[in-house]
């Protein structure tokens, strides 16, 4: 008969994570001024590195987003209009330039976050790092908003403005630098909800106090837009302003709803 073999008995233990304690009090990492100064070079390296690698994908995709702001802008028949002969070449490596920056731009955020990190709590850090993929898709939908609706319909109507007297006529460079500001500059705008979130979350400013100061946060909204928007007519300025005070209203709610209480107002509970 054949024997059975036995095989040794294995057993594996899975490491398990270190517990911390909530009530155990924060330690910072004290750093001499050398040392954040080095710590600083090393991470705009690091975000220079970033930027280096996603060039060639913005080299990739420069082209397809020229032909789709050709045709957003209503020039697909004659083109961008160039006036110099290495404008071609200068609006290829500007976009992809653009295109590296937007790729990369949720990295380089949590490098900024990763420097000041020593001087947080461990709640606010989990707090700021918990905020970075809705920071990327915040950024996503800002860019995706000003480029198939905020730039295309303003170009439109500036293009139909006084049609018989005006020959609409854009220089290559303004078409491009129309789409990318409004592009880029909604990109960071849409970060409103997120950054009223973490004010709230620490404690700097409280839900009441956003509702309280809705006039001038609208205001100030107003202002921004004015400076986002490439051009000064009230058309454009509406197509910006009006989805910033929905975000502002839409911060003012989620902080409202997931900020109720500070991080300073329970660490206070906690210390009484």
């Amino acid at each position: 008969m054949a024997r059975s073999i036995r095989l040794p008995k294995v057993r594996f233990k899975i490491p398990r994570l270190p517990q911390v304690d909530p009530e155990k009090p924060d330690v910072f990492e004290e750093m001499t001024l050398q040392e954040h100064l080095e710590e600083l070079r090393d991470r705009i390296m690091r975000m220079v590195i970033a930027i280096v690698v996603a060039f060639v994908a913005g080299v990739v995709f420069a082209r397809p987003l020229l032909r789709e702001i050709v045709e957003r802008a209503n020039l697909a028949n004659t083109g961008l209009d160039i006036r110099g002969p290495a404008e071609p070449l200068t609006l290829f490596f500007k976009v992809a330039l653009y295109i590296a920056i937007g790729i990369t731009l949720p990295f380089i955020i949590y490098e900024l976050i990763a420097f000041l990190a020593p001087g947080l709590t461990r709640k606010e850090k989990r707090v700021l790092f918990s905020s970075l993929p809705f920071v990327a898709i915040l950024f996503v939908s800002g860019v995706a908003y000003g480029f198939f609706v905020a730039a295309p319909r303003a170009l439109y109507f500036l293009s139909n403005f006084m049609p018989d007297i005006i020959s609409f006529q854009p220089d290559g460079v303004e078409v491009l630098n129309f789409f990318l500001t409004l592009m880029m500059g909604l990109g960071i705008a849409f970060q409103l909800p997120v950054i009223m979130f973490v004010l709230a979350k620490i404690g700097i400013v409280s839900p009441e106090k956003m509702r309280e100061w809705r006039k001038y946060a609208y205001l100030v909204l107003v202002i921004a837009s004015a400076v986002i928007t490439p051009s000064t007519d009230p058309f454009n300025l509406a197509l910006v302003a009006i989805p910033l005070v929905i975000l502002y209203e839409l911060g003012a709610v989620i902080s409202r709803v997931f900020a109720r209480t500070s991080l300073r107002e329970s660490t206070d509970t906690a210390a009484g």
